[in-house]
C-alpha cells in the first residue's frame, strides 16, 4: 500500500517551490476556447477517511473502529476504486466519473499547515502559500497570469463576500441566494436608471442585477424568477448554490472561475459510517456535484473542479462517536477536464504509522492538486503555477 503514484512524478511528494521576480502573464488557452475552473470548499474538515477509505490497509479497521466500513458489497459497503481504496457508498455520482475517467484523488494530503485552527487552516488553504495572513488568495494570483480582458478572467464566488482565495484578481465578485423579499422591479429599473451615468455606480449596479438574474434563472432584470433559491437543509443549499454557479458559468460572458464554499464538516460527535451526519453530508456533496455537471451542460467537457478542505481529521474516533481535528486528509478534481488525467495520485503513506500518533500522515501537498486542476481547465503549466502563484508571498 506504499507506493508512489505516476501523476505526481517530477512535482514530489511535497512542494518544492523556487521563489522568483516578477509575475509573468501567461497566454494559455485562447479565450474562446479557454475552460473554466470551479473551487469547492468544504468547511469544517472533512473526514478523507471516510470519504476515501483505504479498506486495502491492514491497520485500517482496528484504527477506525465503529467508523470503519465494509471493503464491499452490502447497503454500507465502499463503492471501488483501485489498490485497496474504495469511495464512501454516498458517492455515487462521483464514482460514476471514476468510471468515465473523469475523477481524481489526491489522499494523505494538506497544506503546509500543520496546527488545527479551523480560521487559519481556511486561510492557508485560501492564500496558498506556506504561511498565515496572505493578503491575496492562489485563485486571484492564477487568474492574472491569465491574458485577455473581462469576464474571460475574472472570478466569481457564490458567497456574501469575495473569499481570500479570490483576492488579487481584477475582476472578482460575490453573489449570494437571496433569502430576503425580492427587490421591486420597478425599483430596480428605476435605481439601473439613476444611476446610469455614474462610471462607478452604473456598471456596478448592472453587474450585480445581472449575475443576480443569471444564478436565479430569472428572464431580464426585471423578470420573475425561476430558480429555487433559499431551499432549506444541507442538501437543499448545498444543490442551490452549484445550480446557481452552473447558470453564472453557463452565461455567454462567463467568469473563468467559480468558489463556492459548503460549510457542515466538523463531525465532533455522532459522525457515523455508512449512514448518519457525515454521510449525509457527503450524499449533499455528490447531489451539488451532479446538479453542477448537468447545469454546465457542454461546458462540462472544459471544466475542471476541485473539492479541497482545510485539513483532514483523527483516524481514531473519540469518545463521543465522531473525529477530531486532524492534518492528512482527502481531495477531488474532477471535470471533463480531467479526463485522461483521473486515477489515484500521490503516495499513500500508510496507517502503520501516524502524525503524531494520532493523523494520516501528510505525505502530499494539496497545491500539486490545485495546479493540476488549473493546468487542465486553462492551459496553464503547472511548473508555472508552482513558481509564479504558490512560492509568491501573497
Amino acid at each position: 500500500m506504499t507506493h508512489r503514484r505516476s501523476f505526481l512524478t517530477g512535482l514530489g511528494a511535497g512542494l518544492v517551490l523556487s521563489a522568483t521576480g516578477a509575475t509573468a502573464s501567461f497566454a494559455g488557452s485562447s479565450d474562446a476556447a479557454r475552460g473554466q475552473l470551479v473551487l469547492v470548499i468544504l468547511r469544517g474538515a472533512m473526514d478523507g477517511l471516510a470519504a476515501v477509505p483505504p479498506v486495502g490497509d491492514r491497520h485500517y479497521r482496528d484504527l477506525r473502529g465503529a467508523l470503519a466500513l465494509d471493503a464491499g458489497g452490502g447497503a454500507e459497503g465502499v463503492l471501488p476504486l483501485t489498490d485497496g481504496f474504495g469511495l464512501h457508498p454516498a458517492l455515487t455520482g462521483l464514482h460514476g466519473l471514476w468510471g468515465a475517467g473523469q475523477l481524481a484523488v489526491l489522499h494523505a494530503c494538506a497544506t503546509p499547515y500543520r496546527d488545527r485552527s479551523h480560521f487559519d487552516g481556511q486561510d492557508v488553504l485560501e492564500g496558498g502559500t506556506d504561511r498565515l495572513f496572505a493578503t491575496s488568495g492562489w485563485l486571484g494570483r492564477s487568474l492574472g497570469l491569465l491574458s485577455g480582458t473581462g469576464p474571460a478572467v475574472a472570478g466569481v464566488a457564490i458567497a456574501r463576500t469575495i473569499p481570500l482565495v479570490l483576492r488579487g484578481a481584477a475582476g472578482a465578485s460575490s453573489w449570494t441566494p437571496g433569502i430576503a423579499p425580492d427587490a421591486d422591479p420597478e425599483m430596480l429599473a428605476r435605481l439601473m436608471d439613476l444611476y446610469a451615468d455614474d462610471p462607478l455606480l452604473g456598471p456596478a449596479l448592472a453587474r450585480a442585477v445581472e449575475t443576480d438574474a443569471i444564478a436565479d434563472g430569472m428572464t431580464g432584470p426585471t423578470g420573475g424568477r425561476t430558480g429555487q433559491g433559499g431551499r432549506a437543509g444541507a442538501a437543499g443549499a448545498y444543490v442551490a448554490i452549484a445550480e446557481a454557479a452552473a447558470r453564472i458559468l453557463s452565461a455567454p460572458e462567463a467568469p473563468a472561475a467559480a468558489v463556492l464554499s459548503f460549510d457542515g464538516w466538523d463531525t465532533h460527535a455522532n459522525q457515523g459510517a455508512g449512514r448518519g451526519l457525515l454521510a449525509g453530508r457527503l450524499e449533499a456533496l455528490d447531489r451539488a456535484l451532479t446538479a453542477l455537471r448537468t447545469g454546465l451542460g457542454p461546458r462540462w467537457e472544459r471544466t475542471a473542479v476541485v473539492v479541497a478542505t482545510e485539513f483532514g481529521r483523527t483516524v481514531r474516533v473519540n469518545g463521543t462517536g465522531g473525529t477530531d481535528h486532524g492534518t492528512g486528509g482527502a481531495a477531488f478534481a474532477l471535470g471533463g477536464a480531467l479526463a485522461g488525467r483521473g486515477g489515484l495520485m500521490g503516495d499513500w503513506p500508510g496507517l502503520a504509522r501516524l502524525y503524531q500518533d494520532r493523523d494520516l500522515i501528510p505525505a502530499n501537498d494539496l497545491r500539486t492538486l490545485f495546479a493540476t486542476a488549473m493546468d487542465a481547465a486553462w492551459g496553464l503549466p503547472r511548473e508555472t503555477t508552482l513558481r509564479e502563484v504558490f512560492a509568491a508571498r501573497g
